[in-house]
């Protein structure tokens, strides 16, 4: 079969495209590009868009957005000598590809690197604080944060240094206590718990003593200051009396003594009195005589 031109051109718009297909590569907004020379890194390609290699260079993937490691929870030692278990979590991304490549080479590898990193400073930072200053809230919340941002700081130098990684963040998920030390921490916010309730029982039962005290001095004011307005009243109406009576002597004695005599029988005599009287008695000459017999 005899060759033409044509053949040629085909033949050559085919290596041509060939060569085309193994030189331009494309890299998206959420990768990296790391190109490689049999199998050696040389170069890598942190801009989206359309690039262009050797024909004979490969270009490898990796994704450059933001990943979550999760870590077991591990136990640590605060400086007074309190056992702590954390668990927490560790935002990360791969900064530099060709370090990440030469040193730990894929994601599994890279979160075992970070684990032995992150807990080493977790060991320092728990190992350097108290129990109290970790585990808090209110106003010294704002204390643990910032341990935590020196934390990630600390964490975020040692990988990209080391592995090319980019720790954006590291906290804390979870504080408990191991099992073994769980009921005596328990017994000792009971204990807490219990003295506290008694000292509001003994503040609420001293203001409750002052309250009474307080009632019944107000009480004794009251009833002092009502029988002395009695008294006074008592006195006033007892001055009226006499006066009226006086008055009344004043005018007409024999009235006066008829009327003192009638309240005298009223208050002495009813159906079941029986009174012995002699003639004389002023008494019976009233009852005898009426008015005649007043003197």
């Amino acid at each position: 079969m005899k060759l033409t031109k044509q053949h040629y051109r085909a033949a050559g718009a085919a290596v041509l495209v060939l060569l085309l297909w193994l030189t331009l590569f494309s890299v998206r907004e959420t990768e990296f590009a790391l190109i490689t020379q049999f199998g050696k890194p040389v170069g890598a390609v942190t801009t989206a868009g359309l690039h262009a290699k050797w024909f004979f260079q490969s270009a490898t993937y990796f994704d450059r957005r933001l990943r979550i490691y999760n870590p077991r929870p591990s136990e640590f030692l605060t400086r007074d000598k309190k056992n702590l278990l954390i668990e927490s979590y560790v935002a990360w991304r791969i900064e530099n590809p060709q370090r990440f490549v030469e040193t730990v080479g894929d994601a599994v590898a890279a979160e075992m690197r970070l684990h032995d990193v992150v807990w080493a400073g977790l060991s320092a930072l728990v190992g350097t604080h108290d129990f109290e200053s970790i585990v808090t809230v209110g106003a010294e919340k704002l204390h643990a944060q910032e341990m935590f941002d020196e934390l990630t700081e600390a964490a975020d130098g040692a990988a990209l240094a080391q592995y090319g990684l980019r720790v954006i963040d590291v906290r804390i998920k979870r504080l408990n206590l191991p099992e073994q030390n769980k009921q005596s921490v328990y017994a000792r916010m009971r204990a807490e718990r219990e003295r506290i309730a008694r000292q509001y029982r003994a503040e609420g039962e001293e203001q409750a003593l002052r309250i009474r005290a307080d009632a019944d001095r107000q009480r004794e004011e009251i009833l002092s200051a009502a029988y002395k307005e009695a008294e006074k009243v008592k006195g006033e109406g007892d001055a009226e009396s006499t006066r009226v009576y006086s008055q009344a002597y004043s005018r007409n004695p024999r009235f006066y003594k008829l009327l003192r005599t009638l309240e005298a029988y009223k208050k002495i005599l009813d159906d079941k009195t029986t009174a012995i009287l002699s003639t004389d008695s002023e008494l019976l000459k009233v009852l005898m005589r009426g008015e005649s017999g007043v003197q």
